[in-house]
């Protein structure tokens, strides 16, 4: 039995999310910052460009306060049971679904999501690479976006081998930094541009499906805006706990300076470029922003290393997957060189197919519904009805059911319209371009 444990903290002290527990709330901060402002406050514009004025402003809202609702119940959840942590999703999905259910719930939608992100992520940093090279040489000959995603990914290859949470916080405390940096350049400049000629706000489609699949395609792109729920529990793992002090006090504190700095980035951003650029704005904000050259320039910049840090840090608990796979069900032996091949591979594979599909705008829609919903919007409320049950039509219960039922709706409609759009981009597009 000593034997057993023994080899039990031989392999949690190996494994990222359990192997350094000396966080401070500030990690957390910059760390929820990083997993939340993503490449997907760049397409705000564009989204609110299909949703209009006032479903738009109302999504918006509801999102950043639901989502706040939820993130706090994960904290929550995070040390329930008396001397034992949830440091990972599925472990509390574990506890409130039963072992084997739990794991099948969710750990499909969490690889998707971080999978999906880190893909996304990739397409991004080859994009805002490319616009940099073009901006810069705009008598050079064009270089394949390909080419300028396997640059992007070649930093990763490096990046990768940072062993945990806590050795990626400077990568990730940079990321935080970029990300209101470049959010304040794309609302700052597009309020220098000023309301653009001929503007027109309402109906961008011809048709009326083309507007209502356009809608839905909208709210994939807001819930892909608010997806840092999937790292919250890993996130929380790294801060130091004792009964007298949980974990939950300093990472709360950490959560409430991220959501402020959320809504720092992502009202102005989405609400000033729709109103400067109406339904001419493009699924990226930074690409209708044409003029000051520099600018634009340093806004993409900022963009690739925002998204390098959030790469990181939505890969770190897929590499923990990984190796708890290889170590505890395959009984390989924890190595450097068994993270060295299997890091390595994660990140080719992401490469991969970003390579093989890069449809920025399209992929975001189907993803946010598809993955983001279930695991932020309404996966916590399920939890938190199955483990706390709360007393029924109390207030509790009620708040719960709401953000199931929005949830399930995003998650229903929005891959639909995402779908669509990827479809529509693909039917031009030519592998390897």
């Amino acid at each position: 039995m000593d034997e057993k444990l023994e080899r039990q903290k031989e392999v949690d002290d190996w494994l990222p999310i359990t192997s350094s527990r000396k966080a401070k709330w500030w990690y957390a901060a910059f760390h929820n910052v990083t997993a939340m402002v993503g490449a997907g406050v760049l397409s705000l514009p564009y989204a609110m460009s299909n949703l209009g004025w006032g479903p738009g402003v109302v999504i918006l809202v509801l999102s950043w306060i639901i989502t706040l609702y939820t993130l706090w119940q994960m904290v929550e959840m995070h040390e329930m049971v008396p001397g034992k942590r949830f440091d990972r999703y599925h472990e509390l999905g574990q506890h409130a679904f039963g072992q084997k259910l739990g794991l099948y719930i969710v750990v499909p939608q969490q690889l998707i999501v971080e999978v999906g992100v880190d893909i996304v992520y990739m397409v991004t940093g080859g994009k805002s690479l490319a616009k940099i090279h073009q901006l810069l040489c705009k008598d050079c000959k064009r270089i394949k976006t390909t080419y300028f995603i396997m640059i992007f990914a070649s930093v990763h290859f490096v990046l990768a081998h940072l062993p945990n949470f806590n050795s990626i916080s400077g990568v990730s405390l940079a990321a935080a930094v970029m990300s209101l940096t470049y959010s304040t350049i794309a609302w700052t400049t597009s309020v220098h541009k000023g309301v653009q000629p001929n503007v027109a706000y309402g109906n961008k489609a011809e048709s009326t499906s083309g507007t209502v699949f356009n809608f839905l395609s909208a709210l994939g792109d807001v819930a892909f805006a608010y997806a840092g729920h999937n790292v919250v529990l890993e996130i929380q793992a790294t801060i130091p706990s004792t009964p007298e002090k949980p974990s939950k006090g300093p990472m709360w504190r950490g959560v409430i300076i991220a959501y402020i700095v959320v809504g720092l980035c992502y009202f102005p951003v989405a609400l000033i470029g729709y109103y400067m650029f109406g339904n001419d704005v493009e699924d990226n904000i930074l690409v209708s922003l044409q003029k000051p050259t520099w600018l634009v320039v340093a806004a993409n910049l900022f963009v690739v290393i925002h998204v390098i840090g959030s790469y990181q840090l939505y890969a770190m608990p897929v590499f923990d997957m990984i190796e708890t796979v290889l170590v505890k069900k395959l009984h390989f032996r924890p190595s450097t060189t068994l993270r060295f091949i299997s890091r390595n591979v994660y990140v080719a594979f992401t490469m991969f197919i970003a390579i093989t599909f890069p449809f920025f705008g399209g992929l975001l829609g189907f993803f946010g519904g598809f993955a983001f919903a279930p695991t932020t919007y309404f996966l916590p409320c399920i939890m938190w009805l199955a483990i706390k049950k709360p007393k029924k039509f109390g207030l509790s219960w009620w708040t719960n059911w709401i953000c199931i039922i929005l949830g399930l709706l995003i998650m229903i409609l929005s891959p639909i319209g995402g779908l669509r759009n990827i479809i529509l981009q693909a039917k031009d597009y030519k592998f390897y371009s």
